[in-house]
């Protein structure tokens, strides 16, 4: 199993209890941090800046390979990780090494002095500590959790803000009016500075285009000959993938005044992006050998809009597949299984990743009976496992959260890289 060093999960635990929510969005905490730390938010190469509900990891991957393909150095924030924290922090290109890591989460920590500060905001101002003393061309940084009261909405002006789609997640958070999620999304928009939106549902491009026009900040639409444009064999597996190149494709025009990136260079970079738990066939393996000769599949789609992603796929990969889930307890577990009502997949539940408030197996089992499919609750991912292959399908697709995600990678030995 692959996991975190001792050294760094120590390093790590010292922010665990300086704060008493896991998550309570909240911009004070972390810029106070950030001033102690000599604001490196200030100190930071130019910043695409990226939110929205679903496609923002498989959009910020292609953007990463694009911009690569042109020469250009790239840090990267995304989250959460799966396997190790590390994958959180890409430095030039590079995963950030255990030594440096901890080296500037203990400077974090030592700047903090006690005060009150969330996990994530503390993590967060280490990595823009790190991201303003190593030099790059260009930091593609990833919200959290929202936009506008997250952790890395501390960039005063961007070089370019992205949206991906919007749609529900996070209810307990950001609510369950999509008008409303929008305005946290579309908080990322900065006054005087250029943002770029996905093809969006009526109602969340009204919101976007109002806080626009409101800061001045000039919106651009991602257009349709863009997806069209987008070479046939992406990198990155399913339909869905072909927005997200198209919209990488567009913010590396925008942010190279189309002529720093070249069509090659972003035809390469959707050619080339990596980008894991995303349709992700398993390599052999402890977690594949479970599958008794089926195919496995990972997916970390844990919301009705991935759940129509992943759904369109399967329906064009024709045969069998049998679903193994787990998902956490504030997921949306009926509207998650409801696109898959028309393929009739048998379903295996089984406990999320230990720590995460996981959904219990049953009562995932009864959400999936409610969307109209067969399911059978399992002990733990060996049990699910067998009994899927059990089934007569033709592949196992693991899908339902990115907590299982890490936890099968790990388990696999494919840790990102």
């Amino acid at each position: 199993m692959i996991g975190n060093s001792p050294a760094l999960e120590a390093s790590l635990k010292r922010f665990e209890g300086l704060y008493p929510e896991t998550i309570e969005l909240s911009l004070g905490r972390i810029l106070r941090a950030l001033e102690a730390l000599g604001r490196p938010q200030d100190r930071l190469p130019p910043v695409i800046h990226v939110a929205g509900t679903n496609g923002k990891g498989s959009t910020c991957a292609f953007m990463r390979a694009m911009a690569e393909a042109a020469g250009l150095s790239v840090h990267v924030f995304t989250s959460p990780h799966l396997v190790r924290f590390n994958e959180r922090i890409r430095l030039a290109g590079e995963l950030v090494d255990d030594a440096r890591l901890i080296g500037w989460l203990d400077r974090t920590f030592d700047a903090i002095g006690g005060g009150e500060i969330t996990h994530f905001e503390a993590t967060t101002a280490a990595a823009l500590l790190a991201f303003a003393e190593v030099p790059a061309d260009l930091l593609i940084l990833e919200v959290g959790l929202g936009g506008r009261f997250d952790a890395t909405n501390v960039v005063d002006a961007p070089a370019l803000s992205v949206i991906t789609p919007v749609d529900f997640d996070h209810k307990a958070f950001l609510g369950s009016d999509l008008r409303s999620i929008a305005g946290e999304k579309a908080g990322i928009i900065k006054p005087g500075r250029p943002v770029l939106t996905a093809i969006q549902r009526k109602v969340c491009d009204e919101v976007i285009a109002r806080k626009a026009a409101e800061v001045k900040a000039p919106l651009y639409r991602l257009k349709a000959h863009f997806i069209d444009a987008m070479p046939d064999d992406l990198s990155l597996i399913g339909e869905h993938q072909r927005g997200n190149a198209a919209l990488a494709a567009m913010a590396m025009q925008l942010f190279g005044n189309s002529t720093r990136i070249s069509q090659d260079a972003i035809f390469d970079g959707a050619r080339s992006a990596t980008w894991p738990a995303r349709m992700q066939r398993l390599k052999s393996g402890p977690v594949t050998e479970m599958a008794e000769g089926c195919e496995v599949w990972l997916d970390g789609g844990h919301n009705p809009h991935a759940a129509r992603a992943i759904a369109r796929h399967l329906k064009s990969l024709g045969g069998k597949t049998a679903l193994v889930t787990a998902m956490l307890a504030s997921k949306d577990a009926v509207g998650f299984f409801m696109p898959f009502r028309y393929l009739k997949p048998p379903v295996f539940t089984m406990p999320n990743a230990p720590g995460h408030r996981g959904a219990e197996p049953r009562e995932l089992a009864e959400a999936a009976h409610t969307a109209g499919l067969n399911a059978t609750p399992a002990e733990g991912l060996a049990a699910a496992m067998q009994a899927a292959a059990r089934s007569g399908a033709d592949r196992i697709l693991i899908c339902g959260s990115l907590y299982l995600a890490g936890i099968v990678l790990g388990e696999n030995g494919e840790a990102p890289l």
